[in-house]
């Protein structure tokens, strides 16, 4: 009989459910019961919202994924598929049987993610018996051309959020004349709700590595850089692993494979700053000088770091190449549309059932990917808008979830593709609230080098704020349309000329909700507390004196098992009487 395993997911999103706590649970068994199982770790399969996450296998049940567990509950699971039956709870997934969560991991395509969840991410045997390394061992035989041809033949887009062709990109870099050329990797993820990036460097950090030299040997660079925040401390541990692992295997390092090609790889850690992510702006952040974007041309692939040719792709475009050598083109273009081939990362937030990472066929429906692969809505309130592209990108509302994903048609809504970070809201979400939210977070982040970008969104900041709390007037529109369009015409990076499209696309698809704020002075998803007015219905309050005791400025008085009363001349709003009320005797409006 085959021995068992027994994986642990230990990426960022299963440590902070408690994982570790489990893992050592199962590790302490193990030291009673020698050769009970194999325990091994892994990273997250993409379902965050089930973590901790353990993984059984080797014996004839096939693969058991459990979700939820527990330090108390684990024993027991392991201890009924040892002995050849189903865990009696907490199955999410199974390789041979029904299991809640099985549809939703059919409707995805695996190619960026095929490893995660399922390899020891600090091992590169668990890598190499997968596949890997055997696309750079292929592409060591071709010609650069030829190997640059087959990326450009892909039709692979950059999965950064530009969707420029990567073969594109590459064949410029090649093309240029110099006696050094760098490879960057952009990993300076900072899009609140984004975690894409984290999560494949957690799990697979090797496939991310293999593009990149890939790529190196493509464009004639002997070094290159992963430009990686410093807030993925587990993603840089593993870069480090990875990196050390493929030197020792001679996939990094002099004379790759006997080949003659050279090439090493360094980890430069960021400090936070999200205008990092704009090229220019990372090759500075690299040099040691201040993070700010300058005029292209040129390019960076003409003259980047240290005035060398450069070619940057993010993490997740970086990862397709080695499928796309190890398989071919035509396999690439199999999947995805005509002009957005292959599949597409996302990271789910918000109001879904299944937060986390998932990866689907271009294509498919903004609906579908709720619906089919997210698991529907968290709460029992119809759904009412997408934020895609992060803060960058726009809020996509409910008549439009026909919508297919691919570049063209997500531009076409007036939001982007972005990264990949997808934000889920709900009826109880106010959408002059989330531009607001989305405006605050770019206007912080400015570098300020652009007076569009610097002081214009401190603009159309305030009027937002003012729009909030009531003291909004109708000719706030117009003002914020018009800053809006300047913004964009007069910034230098995608950080300005990008920052108003939360507000733009709010303004198209829910302007009624401006108009409420600003006309009747009232917020109608109850979310602007400055609008609301808070009462206690004396048919309903018991007098259980909850609320006051939980006032702030002990603006509620009544006697105990009496109605109480709000005094609406001290009331600031705050809600947390109607937070504690357990009878539904306040309301808002």
């Amino acid at each position: 009989m085959e021995q068992m395993i027994v994986k642990v997911g230990l990426a960022s999103c299963g440590l902070a459910a408690g994982a570790e706590d489990v893992y050592l649970k199962l590790r302490e068994y193990l030291g009673e019961n020698p050769g009970a199982f194999r325990l091994a770790e892994t990273a997250c399969n993409g379902m965050c919202f089930e973590e901790p996450v353990v993984e059984l296998c080797g014996l004839d049940l096939g693969k058991v994924t459990l979700g939820r567990v527990n330090p108390e509950n684990i024993l027991p699971l392991v201890q009924e598929y040892k002995s050849g039956k189903l865990p009696s709870s907490n199955i999410i997934l199974a390789e041979r049987h029904p299991a809640v969560r099985n549809e939703l991991m059919a409707n995805q395509k695996r190619i960026v993610l095929q490893n995660c969840g399922i390899i020891d991410p600090l091992s590169i045997g668990d890598y190499e018996e997968r596949g890997g390394y055997a696309a750079l061992r292929k592409a060591l035989k071709l010609s650069p051309q030829a190997i640059i041809d087959e990326i450009q033949n892909s039709g692979l887009r950059g999965r950064g959020g530009a969707g420029f062709s990567t073969g594109l990109k590459w064949a410029l870099c090649a093309a240029s004349k110099s006696d050094k050329k760098y490879v960057i990797c952009n990993a300076d993820e900072g899009d609140p709700g984004a975690f894409m990036d984290r999560s494949m460097l957690e799990g697979d950090p090797h496939k991310v590595l293999e593009g990149m030299i890939i790529g190196a040997y493509a464009m004639g660079s002997d070094e290159g850089y992963i430009y990686c925040r410093a807030e993925y401390p587990l993603a840089i541990k593993h870069l480090n692993a990875a990196i050390k692992a493929a030197q020792e295997r001679n996939y990094l390092g002099n004379n790759i494979l006997g080949t003659g090609f050279s090439f090493k790889l360094h980890i430069k850690e960021g400090a936070g700053a999200f205008v990092c992510g704009e090229e220019t702006a990372l090759i500075h952040s690299i040099e040691g000088k201040r993070g700010m974007p300058t005029i292209r041309p040129p390019f960076p692939a003409e003259r980047g770091l240290w005035d060398k040719p450069t070619n940057i792709n993010n993490v997740e475009t970086w990862a397709n190449i080695a499928w796309i050598i190890q398989n071919g083109a035509k396999a690439f273009r199999q999947m995805g549309t005509q002009r957005s081939p292959g599949t597409k990362v996302f990271a789910l937030a918000g109001m879904i059932a299944g937060s986390g990472l998932i990866e689907i066929p271009m294509g498919m429906t903004l609906g579908d990917i709720i619906y089919k692969v997210g698991g529907g809505m968290k709460t029992d309130k119809p759904f009412k808008a997408l934020q895609i592209g992060g803060p960058s990108g726009g809020c996509v509302p409910a008549d439009l979830l026909d919508t297919i994903v691919d570049y063209d048609s997500i531009t076409a809504t007036g939001a982007i593709m972005g990264s990949g970070g997808m934000v889920v809201m709900d009826t109880g979400t106010c959408m002059v609230d989330v531009a607001r939210y989305f405006l605050n977070f770019t206007q912080n982040e400015s570098c300020g080098k652009c007076t569009f970008c610097r002081i214009g969104t401190r603009r159309m900041l305030e009027i937002l704020t003012r729009i909030t709390e009531g003291r909004g007037v109708p000719e706030d529109l117009d003002k914020l349309e018009d800053l809006a369009k300047n913004i964009i015409k007069g910034s230098l990076c995608g950080l300005g000329q990008s920052a108003p499209n939360p507000v733009l696309t709010t303004l198209k698809y829910f302007r009624d909700e401006y108009l409420a704020h600003i006309n009747d002075k009232r917020c109608p998803a109850g979310v602007c507390t400055v609008l609301l007015r808070f009462e206690i219905n004396p048919d309903k309050c018991i007098g259980c004196t909850a609320c006051a005791r939980a006032c702030p400025v002990n603006c509620i008085s009544g006697y105990v098992k009496k109605p109480h009363l709000i005094d609406q001349s001290q009331c600031i709003q705050c809600g947390q009487c109607y937070k504690v009320c357990k009878f539904d005797a306040i309301t808002k409006g």
